[in-house]
């Protein structure tokens, strides 16, 4: 099932035309996953992500969600079906062009280690030449707007910044595809936008592949180019439902009667996915 909003205006994000010729960057084949207790989180999923979405997954509590993105980010096992990166197995994730980052619910930063060393991190484990490392980290730390913060400790910042702290140490890694679990969910609204619309930029300007999870349908649309609901018990793609509008994203978007309608029409379908989950 999926809802398409006039999309006579809508720019697409870069490269959408061209992706669609491609293999998708993930290709889930009737993907299931089902716990060693015998609860089944995850019934056959099948999806394709192509490169340069920002596809946002949303649905009731216990429909499979962060499954779902563990095993896009290979750390769990499907217990049935199967999925593919770029065409082809986990393997070749980290070559030029196909690096993954993971952005975890909490920014998991080290205490004792200033903002710069907890950004530098994965490149420390790369082994990456020290003065490259720190051009890199520059770079992320500016993308999200902390270059002032370099030296601080994360107990001297708030949660969003530690957040963005948490983005900057995944941009890094200069990744293709981002796949990012409820980042924002324990931060006040005023906070939650303001990262929404750093996301969106960053996300655009990058030409990222991204995957978020999400319990917010105002996230979900302001973010997203393509939204895909999921019903529970088990886990399942309930329906898909397309977000048409340019990007960069900004208030002017979030406040309009566009942004209003297409949460309306979400909501509808989350309605239909939590009846669905008790059915």
């Amino acid at each position: 099932m999926t809802i398409d909003i006039d999309p006579t205006t809508a720019a697409a994000r870069p490269d959408t035309a061209a992706a669609a010729a491609s293999p998708p960057v993930i290709a889930v084949r009737g993907a299931e996953k089902r716990f060693a207790s015998g609860t089944q989180a995850l019934a056959p999923v099948t999806l394709d992500i192509r490169a340069g979405e920002f596809v946002s997954l949303i649905g009731p509590s216990g429909c499979g969600k962060t499954t779902l993105l563990k095993l896009m980010a290979k750390l769990t096992e499907p217990t049935g079906g199967s999925l593919r990166w770029w065409g082809g197995p986990f393997d070749q994730v980290g070559k030029p062009d196909r690096r993954l980052a993971f952005v975890f619910q909490e920014p998991t930063l080290m205490p004792w280690a200033r903002v710069a060393a907890n950004v530098r991190l994965p490149l420390d484990f790369a082994g990456t030449d020290r003065r490259q490392a720190e051009r890199r980290v520059a770079e992320a730390l500016a993308q999200v707007e902390l270059t002032a913060a370099a030296r601080q400790y994360p107990r001297q910042l708030s949660g969003g910044m530690r957040m963005r702290v948490s983005i900057a140490r995944a941009l890094v890694t200069e990744p293709d595809l981002l796949l990012m679990d409820e980042p924002f969910g324990a931060l006040d609204e005023f906070t939650r936008n303001r990262l929404d619309e750093d996301l969106a930029r960053l996300s655009w300007q990058q030409r990222l592949t991204t995957v978020f999870v999400t319990h917010s349908l105002y996230e979900a649309v302001f973010l997203s180019s393509r939204v895909v609901v999921l019903a529970a018990r088990p886990g399942r793609v309930h329906a898909t439902f397309d977000v048409p509008e340019p990007y960069p994203r900004t208030e002017a978007f979030r406040t309009s009667d566009r942004f209003a309608l297409m949460c309306r029409d979400l909501s509808l379908l989350l309605t239909d996915a939590s009846v669905a989950s008790r059915a």
